[in-house]
């Protein structure tokens, strides 16, 4: 079955705002510059929406030299892509790594806008986040500061299914896809074993079980109820006893190579 890419996405520091490319570079732990970036508290503690709504507000631009975060009402920043290393040690989730810190004055500007005592820190790329070998086996997939695997992939039918049944539409930016898909029918990516774009071949090995964050609107950081009774109510995965929205993926093949919106994509459904 043929679909497009129909859209592209990095989250360049995790839980803040998403940027949308025409054209993204694939490396094994994912897309380049998707969450080499996370914020953390001061026992180095991963910090995401869930516990800080505002960090929807932060947006981050990739500059030749630097990354640039900004917030309404807030002069923006310059975090220099080639500061001194400074070695810190953070936790995401089960893990516990080193990873850069990136200096205090990011530091300050993180508490000032969220009002607690934040610090951010770059993924070092010696070092490897594997994925869960339970849906990855011993392929050594690996990624960056994701939750648990490199590239999330869902499709614009998906998103249209759920916004059928819901009082007011959801925009695809409060389920934080890499790849979105069209082209496809609704939660055909739950059937797809592996997605071919050019060279590039990803395995689709895991339902993306859903939190609290897709609640929280991205503009406005404000938190609302749906879209997660309505996804309960159809979209219920028992045996991850959770809600299933979108498909986690691993890189197989072509790694080093671009993808781009509006690339045909190479999807064989497996009913």
């Amino acid at each position: 079955m043929n679909a497009t890419l129909a859209a592209l996405f990095i989250y360049p520091v995790k839980s803040c705002r998403g940027l949308a490319l025409p054209r993204a570079r694939l490396t094994t732990r994912g897309l380049e510059h998707d969450r080499e970036w996370l914020i953390v508290d001061r026992d180095g503690r991963f910090v995401t929406q869930r516990e800080q709504p505002r960090l929807a507000q932060i947006i981050p631009v990739l500059q030749s030299d630097a990354l640039q975060l900004s917030a309404p009402g807030l002069p923006p920043i310059n975090v220099d892509l080639k500061q001194p290393t400074v070695v810190t040690e953070v936790t995401v989730w089960r893990d516990t790594l080193p990873a850069w810190d990136q200096g205090d004055e990011a530091a300050d500007w993180l508490s000032r806008w969220t009002g607690a005592p934040l610090r951010l820190a770059r993924f070092d790329p010696a070092q490897r986040r594997y994925c869960n070998p339970d849906y990855v086996g011993d392929r050594g997939a690996h990624h960056a500061f994701a939750d648990g695997y490199p590239v999330l992939v869902v499709s614009e039918a998906s998103l249209a299914d759920l916004n059928s049944r819901l009082d007011s539409a959801l925009p695809m930016n409060r389920f934080r896809p890499n790849i979105v898909l069209s082209g496809v029918e609704a939660f055909d990516e739950d059937h797809c074993a592996e997605l071919g774009i050019g060279r590039v071949k990803l395995l689709l090995v895991k339902p993306c079980t859903r939190c609290r964050i897709t609640t929280i609107d991205q503009e406005t950081a404000e938190a609302g109820v749906e879209p997660l009774p309505t996804l309960a109510s159809y979209r219920h995965d028992a045996e991850l006893a959770g809600v299933a929205f979108g498909m986690n993926a691993i890189v197989s093949a072509g790694a080093g190579s671009s993808i781009s919106v509006g690339n045909a994509v190479r999807a064989h459904l497996d009913f």
